[in-house]
Formats: C-alpha cells, structure tokens, sequence
C-alpha cells in the first residue's frame, strides 16, 4: 500500500512516485499537517509539529499551553478556537454560533479511488493504480461528521484532496465555507504564481513573492473565468522551468472558486483552495451530506516543466474520458470568422469543398444556424433549423457535407436564452433571476436556471432529440456570459445562496447524461472562448476553445500560459484571417500555422479568399500536421523560451521512446544587427543521433540539448521557424 498508518506515533504517509504526504493526530484529536515534498525515508512528527508557548497565542489545552493551534500546522482548520489564520471551512449551528472543533475519529485506507457524487473528479482504471485515505472528523456536540479524502497515485506525483460533510444531528447545519484543501507549509520562502487575464488574454503567467497576510485569487463570476484560473503554485527562490520545488493545485470545477497563500506571524504559509466562500451557503439537514470538489496536488523538484509533464498525463489518462481521450483530434473548419451570421447552405458547401481539398476533416456550423438568429439579439433556446438559411435542413446539410468527404458538427449555447425567443416568451421564470430586480444581459442573452430539474430535463430532450435528428459528429459546446442575478424561483429564500454552485451540479448532470447517450460525438468546451477552461470541464469535454483571441502572437502567451497546468489535446487552436479579427495584426501565414499545430489545429477563415499559393501552403501544413498530430497532441512538452521573458516563445514535444521530436520556435519583433543566438533543446536522449528531416543534418542529442540549436536571424516580425527532429542508431 502507498499509504500507511503508524500507530506508535499516529501518523499517516502516503507515498506518491517520488512524494510525500505526512499527517499526525494529535494527543487531544487535531489532525496536524507534518510533511509534503519529496519523498523521504522517516520522518520525525514531533520535530516538525512542534509546541512552542507563544504571547497572545491562546491554548485549547489546559494541561500544556504550548499547544495552541495558532501555530500548529493543521489539515483542515477550523476557526473559534484559537486558530486565527484563514479556515478551510465554516458552519453555524441552530444557536447561530459558528465554532466548530471536529477532532479524528477513525480513518479507512483501501486500494483504488471512488468517484465524487455528481462530481467531475480524476480516476483510475484498475485499483493498483492508487490508494486512497479517508478520516473522518467528528464533533459530536454538534452532530457534524466531516470525512477527508485522500488519494495517492502510485506512479505519479498526484496527491488528490476532497472534504464531504454529514449531518448526524436533529437540527440543521449551514455551511458557510467548505474548501477542498488547506496545507500548512513552513515557511514562505515562495513565489505564488498564478494564471490570470482576460477574454481574449487569457492565461497570463503572473508571479509575485509572498508576503504577510493573504495574497489570493478568486472567480465571483459563477464560471471559473476568464480572469483567473483555478490553478496556483508556490514556488522555491531557486525554482524555474528545469529546478526548484513547486508545490501546485488545481480545483477539478467550473464555478467560483477561491484560491491563495496567507502568511502568518510566524512566517508559515496557509495554502488553499476551493469553492468560493463569497456569496455561498447551504444548508444540511438531518442525515444530509455535502461533497466539496476534488483538488489535485502536484508537487514537483524538477521545476514548472516537471509540475506540467505531471498535470499533462494525469489530465490525458486519468481525468478526460470516452472515445477521444486517446485518439488524434481532427482538424477542422470553423465557418464564424469566415461569415459570422452571413451565410446560407451554398456559402458553407462552398467553403466545405475547398477545405476538403486541402484535407481538412472536419466542418462546424457556428451560431446563427437556428430560429431567427441572424445577429445576437435573438433565438437563443429555440434551437430549430432556419429553414431559409439552410432550406434542405441541418441533416440534409450534414449529409451534403459528409458526402463532400468531411464530418460534420455544430455550434451550440444550451445554458442560455434570448429575451426574443419562443422559449423565454414561453418560460420567463426559467432564467436564473430575483424576483423584483431588472434581469442583466450580456451580449442580449439570460442564462437559463440549471439548477431547476425541469430546465435540465428540458434540455437534455432537445439535445437529444437535435443529435438524433441529424448526422453530427461534434459538438462546441459554448456560454457566452456570466451570472447575474444569481437566485432561482423554486428554491426557498433560505437556500437563495446554493443557487450558484446547484448550477454547477446540474450542468455536469446533464454532461454526464448527453455524453452517455452519445459517446461517439466529440465535445469541446467554449465559455466566450477561454472562459471555463478548467479540470471540471475536461471531465466532460477532452477539448476546449483556448481563447476567441486567434491572433498568432497573442496565442503565443495564452497556450503557453494555458501549458503550464493543460495538455495540448485540450487546446482548440485555429488560423484565421489577416488582419487580425481581434487585434488587426498581420502575421505571416506560416507562423499563424505554426502557432496553431501546437494544438487541436484548425481554422477560422474564408478559404475561398485565399490565393492559391496560400491555399497550397495550408495544405502542406495539414498533411504536415497529419504526421506530428499524435506527436503534438500525446507527446511530452518541453518549454524553451518565455514569451512572458522576452520577444522570443519556443517549445518542443518528444515522443514516449525519444524518438521523435518537434520544435517550434516564435519570434516577435526582428532586431536590428541581432547576436548569434543558440536554442537549447530539452527531453532527448544525450546518447543518440537526431536527423533534422528539413535539412538531412545529424546531430547528437547531447549536443542539441547542451550547445544548442543555431537560430536563423529574422528578417522581419512575427517570424517563425520549426523543427521535425528524427532520432536513428549507429
């Protein structure tokens, strides 16, 4: 087993490949935090959860005051009762006191992982894989039971986190914050690093040293958002893509969460992350339980790229599901920024056949196919053909185009509604909404109330019935806004606050039951682009939109931000048309292609307005992606060069065996007179020979890796270079 109890000391170890996990309970019951990091041989509790008497730090123990929690590392802390720092949760009682002192009453420790109820959460395949740890904490004044759990990946660096909370009590409970995790760590000679943006910037690595008091991050917007992710690292001084600790987690959800590092007095660091407590409540009845969403631990002693080869296979493996967790993603044509709402049947099958003869494989039918939706002031939730754009109907369309050699697939908006539609003229109470209050759009829409079983079984009929009215093969799945007015008109006043995260649990019902009933189509999340790119949705979706920002250089920075915690497999990424949609920038043709093969490529333009010579170099680019797309999008990523630390962005994938690599590398502006410049290679083997096929030269992996590969100097901005390197034997 990879986890153990120690009765002489009582200490719980879960070993995970090369890290460990250590708790303690302590003589009166407290649930200590003793060890996270590298794995190691013994450890001694006593040394690391030590009493000291301290001023001002007030002791639950009569009989020996140096023991205060004020200053003890603890595993899941409470406040009231002498711990001032931030809690992982809160509840208030019938009373309206809020102190509660849940102390470790048993633990269960077995083979494999259970799944979360109604929750997206890693997995295993077989019990060898893991073994997993739950203690139960209880206050029994109270009739509150909380049952922590843990699992720990046998051959991966993945500890996964998770809280459920039981009412075994008469009278009601209200939980006021439920985190899925908090870790008490030693010190705070850390880095905190974040991934933050905005639509269309999305992603942006930001760092900053940690200082007293809380530095956090957090989504009120009742999706994970555009402007903060739900990931955060500490990391050592010394820490950078190759070295140094870090110690990274990421909340397996898609609403608010709340995530961060307070500093104490004493120079430790409380690390956390979990639902947001912001505008959340719910309510626990007699025999009532709530499950807190998963949290995933990474640590890693071999820098950002270790933490990210880490998240990449456990989130390729472990945590994406059904038919395309494995299989090579098509490419595809996206018809939006090719004609926005502006187009009818002839204009797609137009552009249908010239992308078939570049070999693309895929079309998708973005917005505007259905009810009167010619702009975005209408239609949303009435979602039948437009008989006047598309008179042969959406399964004669499909047809036509599957008979033009391509799949087909379709752009949808399930959780929203149009004030000018049939169905909100129909249902006006379904929207989410409070009563006496002017109901907010945002781009002319209502987001519907997913927290109504009724609104759920509604949609999920009129999926149903669209997927198996035509023959589609995918679906993008989007949401367009964030939640306003976030109250719901069957719950009661005292529940208004569990509207938010009911949502959340009735949109991963309702995933859950359409990808059951269609485990052939492949999904790929959309919230305005990059707005809900999060674990939760992976779950559901092995694919996601990575921004509605499609400018090459741009892309630069958000994939490699988006890198940092998500696999290439997950990452939609598109050509598009110059100038720039979005920031009217002109970029060459072959660097918006490269910048786009770094993930699930495609494209988002006109075809038929390209000339010839573009067309014939997007097909050579597509036949070209053809041979790396396995490569790319399963391959281990190796970062080379920041583009957050200068004009230049470079990055490589190395197959399992070493024996295929590729590497692109971006630079922005040109300079004048530039010096010689080297690109150091990572992840091949030092004792082989690797061909570059472009040029036939050979050069030793060794060589690659330490001296370097030389740079062409860039005759202009926005250039671009790659690398397909093939290894051979003596």
């Amino acid at each position: 087993m990879s986890i153990v109890f120690e009765e002489s000391n009582r200490m719980f170890l879960l070993q995970a490949k090369d890290t460990c996990y250590a708790m303690q309970v302590s003589e009166s019951g407290y649930l200590c935090h003793v060890y996270w990091g590298k794995k190691v041989r013994r450890l001694h509790p006593e040394e690391i959860v030590r009493k000291i008497s301290r001023s001002m730090s007030p002791s639950t123990d009569g009989r020996n005051l140096a023991f205060s929690l004020d200053n003890i590392p603890l595993e899941y802390p409470s406040y009231g009762n002498s711990d001032f720092r931030n809690p992982a949760f809160q509840v208030q009682f019938y009373d309206g006191s809020t102190v509660a002192v849940p102390k470790y009453k048993s633990h269960r420790i077995y083979p494999g992982k259970p799944a979360l109820s109604g929750l997206p959460a890693t997995y295993v395949e077989n019990s060898e894989e893991a073994d997993s740890l739950e203690i139960e904490l209880s206050d029994d004044t109270a009739g509150l039971r909380i049952i922590l759990l843990y699992t720990a990946f046998r051959d991966r660096n993945v500890i996964t986190r998770s809280a459920r909370f039981q009412n075994n009590g008469s009278r009601k409970i209200k939980i006021l914050r439920a985190l899925s995790m908090s870790v008490d760590l030693p010190h705070d000679r850390y880095d905190m690093l974040q991934l933050s943006g905005a639509w269309a910037r999305e992603r942006h690595i930001y760092k900053r040293a940690l200082v007293p008091g809380m530095q956090s991050v957090e989504s009120r917007r009742g999706a994970s958002s555009h402007q903060q992710n739900p990931f955060l690292a500490l990391m050592s001084k010394d820490a950078g893509e190759k070295s140094g600790e870090i110690y990274a987690v990421n909340l397996v959800y898609s609403g608010n969460f709340f995530a961060g590092a307070e500093v104490d007095q004493f120079a430790t660091t409380r690390f956390f992350m979990g639902i947001n407590p912001f505008d959340f409540s719910w309510i626990l009845g007699s025999g009532e339980a709530f499950q807190a969403p998963e949290a995933v631990l990474v640590y890693s002693f071999e820098g950002l790229g270790g933490m990210s080869r880490t998240f990449h296979s456990l989130y390729r493996e472990r945590l994406c599901r059904g038919k395309f967790r494995d299989r090579a993603r098509p490419v595809l044509i996206n018809n939006w920024e090719a004609t926005y709402f502006d187009f009818n049947s002839e204009k797609i099958m137009r552009l249908v056949q010239t992308a078939s003869e570049q070999g693309i494989e895929l079309f998708v039918l973005d917005d505007g196919w259905f009810g009167n939706r010619n702009d975005d002031t209408t239609s949303l939730g009435d979602w039948t053909v437009n008989l006047r754009k598309i008179p042969e109907g959406l399964s004669g369309l499909a047809k036509k185009v599957i008979r033009s050699g391509l799949r087909f697939g379709i752009w949808m908006e399930p959780e929203m509604v149009s004030r000018d539609s049939e169905l909100y003229r129909a249902h006006p109470d379904w929207c989410l909404h409070v009563e006496g209050r002017e109901r907010t759009e945002s781009r002319n829409q209502l987001v519907l109330d997913l927290s109504r079983q009724d609104v759920c079984n509604y949609l999920e009929n009129m999926i149903t019935g669209l997927l198996t009215g035509a023959p589609v093969s995918y679906v993008k799945w989007d949401m367009n806004r964030n939640l306003t007015e976030v109250g719901s008109s069957l719950l009661p006043h005292e529940r208004q606050r569990e509207t938010a995260h009911r949502y959340l649990l009735g949109l991963y019902g309702l995933l859950e039951k359409i990808i059951n009933k269609f485990p052939n189509l492949l999904f790929e999340g959309c919230a305005g682009g990059g707005g809900r790119f999060d674990p939760g949705m992976l779950y559901y979706m092995p694919q996601i939109w990575t921004s509605d920002d499609t400018d090459a250089v741009e892309r630069l920075k958000i994939q490699y931000g988006t890198s940092l915690v998500y696999p290439a497999s997950a990452m939609g990424a598109h050509v598009s048309a110059v100038p720039n949609h979005q920031v009217g920038r002109m970029t060459p043709l072959a660097t918006r292609c490269r910048a786009s093969l770094s993930g699930d490529f495609g494209f988002e333009l006109d075809l038929n307005r390209l000339s010839k010579s573009e067309l014939r170099e997007i097909k050579n680019e597509i036949d070209f992606y053809k041979k790396i797309r396995e490569l790319v999008q399963f391959g281990i990523l190796y970062r080379l060069r920041s583009p957050f630390q200068g004009d230049m962005a470079a990055w490589m994938y190395v197959s399992d065996d070493q024996k295929l690599a590729y590497v692109s590398c971006f630079s922005v502006l040109s300079v004048p007179n530039a010096p010689i410049d080297f690109l150091r290679l990572d992840g091949l083997n030092p004792d082989r020979e690797y061909t570059v096929t472009s040029t036939g030269k050979i050069y030793g992996g060794d060589e690659l890796m330490n001296v370097g590969f030389p740079l062409p100097v860039a005759e202009g901005d926005f250039q671009s270079w790659d690398w397909l390197l093939t290894a051979f034997s003596n």
